[in-house]
């Protein structure tokens, strides 16, 4: 798909990996729509880029639907959409003789796994009645998962089961929606410069930096948003979770 003058929109687009897929797609020609809680940083980043930022909460029905009307009103449409939103609250399922907070792992399944595919079928549905562009495409969809899905620390259980519903949604998504012309991909990165680690100590980020075979360091919103943007652009890439990670397996914790 030829990114230029195309529609976008990209949830948790304020900052992290978000900021940076926004920042990319509008170099490759779209008009981009930020979708974020934060909207000072939203629309910070809309001027920057001549982009439009809406307020959102992914996990929040009427919020999504309007949010998608907000976008559809201004740029016509998204043929794209990626879904950076997400929180990482850390807890262990029993701590100090305490069960984990329940209210804890339903939020962050809400906002990580429900948000996700919130945005989805609102997008698709759009995208669905939309004329085919080039190889018949009418859309496509970039979810972003995480190594947890796979390698979940102590800690990250309900971080790792969020993004393992992800990784397990996005085939049967795709094969839904294939008749359609809607390609659906998911980017799992691993240890990536973003607000999410932000606020551990200086000593702990460099641990964990040093922990990537190579290259041994973060991976940038940039690098991220690079491979978003080849998923758009590549046809063939359908169905299918692409790890972004430095061949990292992380340990328990």
């Amino acid at each position: 798909m030829q990114i230029s003058g195309l529609s976008a929109v990209v949830t948790g687009g304020a900052s992290g990996l978000g900021a940076g897929t926004a920042r990319e797609l509008t170099e490759a020609g779209a008009k981009v729509a930020i979708f974020d809680l934060n909207m000072e940083m939203g629309e910070a980043l809309a001027d920057e880029i001549g982009g439009l930022a809406v307020e959102c909460d992914v996990a929040d029905e009427d919020s999504a639907v309007a949010a998608f009307a907000k976008a559809r009103e201004a740029h016509g449409p998204a043929r794209i959409l990626v879904n950076c939103a997400g929180i990482g609250p850390a807890a262990k399922t029993v701590s100090r003789g305490q069960p984990h907070p329940y209210a804890q792992f339903a939020k962050v399944i809400g906002v990580n796994l429900i948000g996700t595919f919130n945005c989805i079928r609102l997008a698709a549905a759009d995208m669905a009645g939309l004329d085919p562009l080039t190889d018949g495409e009418r859309g496509v969809i970039v979810n972003t998962a995480s190594v947890a899905a796979w390698d979940g620390q102590i800690g990250q259980a309900a971080y790792a089961a969020s993004k393992g519903g992800i990784v397990g949604m996005t085939l049967p998504v795709a094969r839904d929606l294939a008749n359609l012309g809607v390609r659906v991909c998911t980017i799992a990165p691993g240890l990536f410069d973003t607000p999410l680690l932000h606020s551990l100590p200086d000593n702990v980020k460099e641990a964990l930096a040093a922990s990537v075979p190579f290259p041994s360091r973060f991976g940038t919103p940039a690098e991220y948003a690079r491979l978003a943007r080849h998923v758009v652009e590549n046809a063939m890439l359908n169905g299918e979770t692409i790890r972004i990670d430095g061949a990292i397996r992380m340990a328990p914790r």
